[in-house]
């Protein structure tokens, strides 16, 4: 494992950065813009060029010119979808993405433990702790944290907006409940070039790394840089068989009840109807297949250190309050 602290870094000066942010997750972008400017200028970075996504272009676009522009590494500053624009376009480049959440819940986030925190994502920026992450694909699209066919992409489109602004991470228990009573789909997963596995399953899971909405660890031994994609296949039955998985997660003692973990590195999922299906967070055209294969080792992140570690939110309460004193420094200034 490779945890390459140094690697797309120029010396010791400030490195040249680009932010791309949808204006829509962020209440107040000239306050925003000041806090982001004012800290990597107290950290010794020159100023950051800004690129605003757009309905058309959530992120991809804007991101390749960063790079083009010379970007070293590229702010993400959104919700799922312009993370995932993001990692789309960096994938495959050494210039390393580091998040900035602005939406409700966002997955990478939430596995690097910086929750909505702008001083802590800065701060790990700034600090060059980095990991070069395995990333999946699925058709022209690349996802950092899962892909899914079923109820959690269900989930996400049963959550409102409005109740994510209002009470964050847990609306999405609320999108959950809708669903819970819906009858399970019949999947054929094909795994690698084993022979297909046949479930009726509520929903099934492709996963680089482990952690759901809240920080919950749905996969233990997922690991981002391991080059395998772990494939969770979710069988509940009754409103029993949840409660005994939501016990299971909180708990995370032995295995996880109506749960099935396999590893591959080509995963192929068909269902016998049309699916909803999402890709880190951020939902995508219902269909009845979802391919997804690895990527290895193809996108740097910048992740609190130690950056070695298999769990990608160490030191992140530490960065946090590290970066507290950054913004503080910069706003004195």
């Amino acid at each position: 494992m490779d945890s390459g602290q140094d690697k797309p870094t120029a010396g010791a000066a400030g490195l040249r950065s680009a932010v791309v942010v949808n204006p829509v997750k962020v209440a107040d972008l000239d306050e925003f813009r000041r806090t982001v400017d004012g800290a990597l200028t107290a950290a010794g970075w020159p100023a950051p060029s800004w690129h605003e996504t757009t309905v058309e272009d959530p992120g991809r676009g804007q991101t390749e010119q960063a790079v083009r522009d010379g970007a070293e590494v590229v702010f993400a500053c959104g919700g799922d979808g312009t993370v995932m624009a993001c990692v789309t376009a960096l994938a495959g480049t050494d210039v390393a993405l580091a998040v900035l959440p602005q939406g409700t819940g966002n997955l990478l986030a939430a596995n690097l433990g910086l929750s909505n925190d702008l001083a802590a994502g800065l701060e790990v920026a700034v600090e060059r702790g980095r990991r070069r992450l395995d990333v999946g694909v699925v058709d022209d699209q690349c996802f950092a944290v899962m892909a899914g066919m079923g109820f959690d992409a269900q989930m996400l489109d049963s959550t409102s907006e409005t109740t994510k602004a209002r009470i964050g991470w847990p609306a999405y228990i609320v999108g959950a409940a809708k669903h819970l009573r819906d009858r399970p789909m019949r999947v054929s997963i094909r795994i690698d070039d084993q022979p297909p596995l046949r479930r009726r399953a509520r929903s099934v899971l492709i996963a680089n790394v482990g952690r759901l909405q809240g920080g919950v660890r749905l996969l233990t031994d997922a690991e981002p840089d391991d080059g395998w994609l772990d494939v969770a296949v979710l069988t509940p039955r009754t409103l029993g068989h949840w409660l005994a998985m939501g016990w299971a997660l909180v708990r995370r003692r032995g295995s996880v009840p109506r749960m099935e973990v396999f590893k591959g590195r080509k995963v192929e999922i068909t269902s016998n109807r049309a699916q909803p299906r999402q890709l880190d967070g951020d939902l995508i055209e219902p269909g009845r297949s979802l391919k997804a294969e690895i990527k290895p080792e193809s996108l740097w992140l910048c992740v609190p250190r130690p950056a070695q570690h298999p769990d990608l939110s160490m030191d992140a309460e530490a960065a946090a309050e590290r970066g507290e004193r950054l913004v503080e420094e910069a706003r004195r200034e």
